[in-house]
């Protein structure tokens, strides 16, 4: 006889880990975008705003 291919009563997750696991992507998300602002602001400063656009468009332009 074939078997269903799931199963009648769904399996849940009670361990500890399975809440927790969306708050801890978030964190991350949330660190590495602040990462990227951060490192943009201080190329910004160091390099000025002409220099920061300017390889900004080159990044641009060697991508496309």
């Amino acid at each position: 006889m074939v078997q269903p291919l799931h199963p009648a009563h769904p399996v849940s997750d009670n361990s500890p880990n399975a809440s927790r696991m969306p708050s801890v992507l978030l964190w991350v998300g949330a660190g590495l975008g602040t990462l990227v602002v951060v490192a943009a602001l201080t190329l910004w400063f160091h390099y000025g705003t002409q220099v920061f656009f300017e390889m900004i468009r080159t990044g641009f332009a060697a991508c496309f």
